[in-house]
This record gives C-alpha cells, sequence and structure tokens, in this order.
C-alpha cells in the first residue's frame, strides 16, 4: 500500500470533517466535550489566577474571618457544581453518546461498504484502506472532537494566564518555549514516525486479523484437523508477526529518542526553570514578595499543564487526523456502480437481453472479448464451458456487479446502465455457486430480508422445489431452526448439498422474471440433481431462465446453449444442434457420458 503524504492542511481539513461527522451522529457529545473543557479550563485558571490571588490579597490586607470565609464557601460551591456536572458528563453522558456515536459511525461505514461496488472488494490497497478506517474510528472521532474544543478553549485559557503572569513578571513567560518545543516540534515528529509505523503494520494485521478467524470459526475446523494447513497458518502468522516486529524495530529508536526530547522540554525544563526563577527572585533580588511568589508559581504551573494539556490536544488533532484521512477517502469514496444509483425503472415484464460486443478486462486482464448474444422472453438458456471460459463473469455483468470495459448489455432494448440499480436487480433472482449461509433461520436465508404474504408456505414451497424439504422439517424448528451453531447450541449444521439446495431455494422464492443459477446442483449427487433440474425446468415454464452447468447433460432440454472458451462465445444453438454440428460442445458432451453415462441404441446419451 502506497503511502500517503498530508499536508497541515490536509489533516486540519480532516479534522473538521471528523468535527462535522461527530456533530451529525451526536450533536450531545459534541456540545458536552465543548462545556467540559470550558469547565475544566475555567476551573484551573480560576483557582490559579484569581482565587489564590484573592486569598493572599485578603490575608494580606488583613481582611476579617467572615469574608475571606464566604469568599472560600461561594468558590467551593462553584467547584462543586463544575465537579458534579463533569463526573455526571464524563460517567453518563460521554459513554453512552460515545456508543452512539459508534452506531452512528458503523452504520455509515457499513452503508457505504454495501454501496462500493464488488471491485473495491478485490483491490488490496483499497480493502487496506478499509480496514484501517474501520480499526477505532469512532475512538479516534470522539478524541479530535474532545481535542478540538480543548485547542480552543485552552488557547484562550493560555491567553488568559499569560496575561496574569505578565503582569507579574515580563519575563517568566518565555519559558512558554519549552513546552512548545517539546510538543510541537518532537511530538509532531513522533506522531508522523507513528503513523507511518501503522500504515505499514496494516497489510500484516489483516494477515493475523484473518488467520485469527480462520482458527475460531467452525468453517475450517475440519480442514485444520484433517490436513497440514495449521503449519501453513502458523507460518503465515508468524512471517506477519516478525514482519510487525521488523517494522517496530524500524521506528524503535527514532521514537524513544523523539520521545525523550519531548518530555525533557514539556515538563522537566519547564518545572524545574519556572521554579528556580521564582525562588531566584525571591531569594536572591528580592524583587518579589512571597505572596507574588506564592501566585508566580502557583500560574507557572498551571500555564505548564495548560500548555501541555493544549499542545497534547494539537499533536492529538494532528495525530488523529493521519488516521481520519482513511475514513473520510472511505466514506467519501465516489462509487463506479453506486448501490443506490437512481434511473429510469425497468418494466415489469422482461423482454429481452442483448451482450453487444462486450468486452471486460479485470486488473488489466481480458476475460471477456466481444461477446453478443441474445435472450428472449420465456426462454431456458445455458452457459457452459471449461472453467475460467467467462461463464460467471457474464452473470456479473448482467447484474451490474462490473460494467463491461467497452460494449452495450440491454435490457429490454435499453442500456441496463440507465435504469436504478436496485429496482433493476429486483428483475434477477441468483443463486451463485459461492453462496453464504448466514447465522440466521432457515426461514430468514429463504426469504433474505425481503417479505411476502404468507411467508411460511412461500418457504416450505421453495424448500420442496429445491428438494430439501423433508431435511428441514426433520429439524426440531422446522424452518425456524438457527443455521451454524455461531449463536445456538442446537443450531443446523447440513451438508455441503444440502447447504447447496438452501442457497437455490432463495431463487425459486424470489419473485422475479428472470431466474438464473450458477452451477445449482455442483455439490450434489446425480440422482438429487437429476431432480433439482427438473424442478428448474418446471420453474422456467413461467419465467425466463439462464443458469450454468458443467454437467451438460443437464442442458439438454434448454432452448439455447451458448459454449464459451477464454471469454468467447465459440458455438450457439440448442443441445441437439450442437452435437449435430461436432464441435466442442459435442467432445465436451461425450467426454463426460463417458465417465458416468451409458449410450442407447440411438447414440443418444440418457441419465
Amino acid at each position: 500500500m502506497k503511502e500517503e503524504k498530508l499536508s497541515f492542511a490536509k489533516t486540519l481539513k480532516n479534522d473538521w470533517y471528523a468535527l462535522k461527522l461527530g456533530f451529525s451522529v451526536s450533536k450531545s457529545l459534541v456540545v458536552n466535550a465543548f462545556f467540559m473543557r470550558l469547565l475544566g479550563y475555567f476551573e484551573w485558571v480560576f483557582f490559579d489566577a484569581v482565587f489564590l490571588r484573592e486569598i493572599v490579597g485578603a490575608l494580606d490586607e488583613g481582611k476579617s474571618f467572615d469574608e475571606i470565609f464566604t469568599f472560600i464557601a461561594i468558590c467551593g460551591i462553584i467547584f462543586c457544581l463544575i465537579n458534579l456536572y463533569n463526573n455526571y458528563a464524563d460517567n453518563v453522558i460521554l459513554p453512552l453518546q460515545t456508543t452512539r456515536l459508534y452506531g452512528g459511525i458503523y452504520r455509515k461505514l457499513y452503508a457505504k461498504a454495501r454501496n462500493v461496488e464488488l471491485r473495491c472488494y478485490e483491490d488490496s490497497d483499497f480493502y487496506n484502506r478499509y480496514t484501517m478506517a474501520m480499526d477505532g474510528a469512532e475512538a479516534k472521532v470522539s478524541a479530535i472532537i474532545i481535542s478540538f474544543w480543548g485547542v480552543l478553549v485552552g488557547a484562550v485559557a493560555t491567553v488568559a494566564v499569560f496575561g496574569f503572569m505578565y503582569e507579574i513578571d515580563h519575563f517568566a513567560v518565555l519559558f512558554i518555549i519549552c513546552p512548545l518545543v517539546g510538543n510541537f516540534l518532537f511530538g509532531n515528529w513522533k506522531n508522523k514516525f507513528e503513523f507511518k509505523r501503522y500504515q505499514e503494520q496494516a497489510p500484516n494485521n489483516k494477515v493475523l486479523n484473518y488467520v485469527n478467524r480462520t482458527m475460531y470459526l467452525p468453517d475450517y475446523a475440519k480442514e485444520i484437523r484433517l490436513f497440514q494447513i495449521f503449519r501453513l497458518l502458523k507460518k503465515q502468522y508468524h512471517d506477519a508477526t516478525q514482519d510487525n516486529v521488523r517494522v517496530a524495530k524500524k521506528y524503535a529508536f527514532a521514537n524513544a529518542f523523539l520521545n525523550f526530547w519531548k518530555i525533557t522540554f514539556t515538563f522537566t525544563a519547564i518545572f524545574e526553570g519556572v521554579l528556580f526563577y521564582a525562588v531566584y527572585r525571591h531569594l536572591v533580588t528580592g524583587s518579589i514578595s512571597l505572596a507574588q511568589l506564592t501566585v508566580m508559581s502557583s500560574l507557572m504551573v498551571a500555564m505548564t499543564w495548560i500548555l501541555i494539556r493544549l499542545f497534547e490536544d494539537i499533536m492529538a488533532i494532528m495525530k488523529n487526523g493521519l488516521f481520519i484521512n482513511n475514513l473520510r477517502g472511505f466514506l467519501e469514496y465516489r462509487e463506479e456502480i453506486a448501490e443506490d444509483q437512481k434511473g429510469i425503472m425497468p418494466e415489469k415484464e422482461f423482454e429481452s437481453l442483448a451482450f453487444e460486443d462486450v468486452c471486460f478486462s479485470y486488473k488489466d486482464e481480458e476475460t471477456i472479448r466481444n461477446l453478443s448474444f441474445e435472450l428472449n422472453k420465456g426462454e431456458i438458456v445455458a452457459l457452459v464451458g471449461h472453467n475460467g471460459a467467462g461463464k460467471t463473469t457474464i452473470v456479473k455483468l448482467l447484474l451490474r456487479l462490473y460494467d463491461p470495459t467497452s460494449g452495450v448489455i440491454r435490457v429490454n432494448g435499453r442500456d441496463i446502465r440507465e435504469y436504478d440499480l436496485h429496482a433493476y436487480r429486483e428483475m434477477f433472482a441468483t443463486t451463485f455457486q459461492d453462496f453464504r449461509v448466514m447465522g440466521m433461520t432457515i426461514k430468514e436465508n429463504v426469504l433474505m430480508g425481503r417479505r411476502y404474504d404468507n411467508e411460511d408456505e412461500l418457504v416450505a414451497r421453495s424448500l420442496k422445489r429445491a428438494g430439501v424439504y423433508e431435511k428441514v422439517q426433520s429439524l426440531p424448528k422446522g424452518i425456524h431452526t438457527m443455521m451454524t451453531k455461531e449463536f445456538e447450541e442446537d443450531g443446523a449444521v447440513l451438508s455441503g448439498g444440502e447447504n447447496q439446495k438452501l442457497a437455490v431455494a432463495r431463487t425459486f422464492a424470489k419473485e422475479s422474471p428472470v431466474k438464473i443459477f450458477d452451477e445449482p446442483s455442483s455439490a450434489l449427487d446425480p440422482i438429487a440433481e437429476y431432480e433439482l433440474f427438473k424442478n428448474i425446468m418446471k420453474e422456467g415454464r413461467d419465467h425466463t431462465m439462464l443458469f450454468i452447468s458443467h454437467r451438460l447433460s443437464s442442458v439438454k432440454s434448454c432452448d439455447k446453449v451458448f459454449m464459451l472458451e477464454n471469454g468467447r462465445l465459440i458455438e450457439e444453438g440448442s443441445h441437439r444442434q450442437l452435437m449435430e454440428l461436432g464441435g466442442s460442445y459435442a467432445q465436451m458432451y461425450k467426454k463426460q457420458a463417458m465417465n458416468y453415462l451409458a449410450l442407447d441404441e440411438g447414440g443418444e446419451v440418457e441419465l
């Protein structure tokens, strides 16, 4: 992943973006963070610059006990109220609002993650940015909000204390240079080195997270125990860890060196210097009284901590502004195929599909080449070919998970890029070969978030068509059984073939004019496959069908068969026409037939 150097102005823009983001999610957090910092600095300045001066002055002037006591009592009540609010805000308001901030930011992140095109998840650089954007996003935004108000209020407090100190001694204010050098110079360098270390370790952290997930998810348990994959995972983990150690060593000396000088200038120099200077003026030159020394020392300490806090906030803003760049970049990313893309609403009825000289390149490798074909309403069409021929890519292009590099795809005579994307995809019900079973009930896995009348009836009918209804009925809770054991001990763990049938049931359940099945029987035995395709063909009576199958015996009843090779359409026709042609399709069909089928007397291959 390429490092991105951020200017000071860009970092500040990132901070302003984070502040606006936080305000849009939790106004209460932003407002209360301001009052906490305001009252905190007020208490600090008031105590050291006003309270002590008034008490010492009252004692010098010989004011009565009642006057001094009344002043102390009033100030005590004010301090108590401030502390009461700060305690309530710190322990009640901020935790609650930080939780709201967390939920709000991650809703935005998840919404964006869903909205970006599929290609983004296949781009390692983009994915690294995504993972860094997700890494403690709410904590960084919260820190920027608090630090932002700290800088503004702290700057005002610094000016106020500076004025009080200047009244006592004009030269004492020069000690401000120490924390300036410590925090702004050395602290800033240190933050930049830490960010570089974080960036270099991000790819390794992704590997570590992957291995961690692999080790505790049940999906990989069998492979880990039956094969030597643990050795490879261990090596991945070891290599990533060692590389992280190497990166840490790379920046260790620089960080330690910078941290030493930061602490020296920020704390040691100003504390020791201020106290030495105040004592010198009182004992050696006699230029200030003991009361002035007391007030000045108190103001010096206050100024020291205010400056330390101020520049800590400045550095926190700068540091988190660097990290927020990933969050901002991700949320402001302009999708090539936005999931919320608006456009023309498609017709309810599907009439035709046409690929016109479609080409598609993936990572500079052309996988679809000048592809043209047509599919009309009510037709049952099969895409066949060897692995890597481009069959699944065609489906992804049709569903606009990708857009063609060149050429046009038309549905009902219109370029599909003109349609409202969500409404367009509702025209299709799809089962992909690389489906996923969700940690939800079987019913939810079939409906996949859609709402229908008589849902239980629809789910049962779809499961019957897919050939898995009897298995589901044998489970204690039927269609309400939780899938996987991720959340419930009695969750169902189905076989690979049963899971595939469950995925196929999703396509049966969705009311769409076009049904697409991508290798729907790859995990099924021949008998189960025969029954499934019989039901798929029945579904084709009322729908337009497009399916991919590596077993050519299942495409004999299709109206059209498209034979693909290296992203090109090399043969087209019905099963009988392609067999009579004697080309690539016929050769593949006969090779498969020799493995598990017998020839009948007429030379036709039968199940």
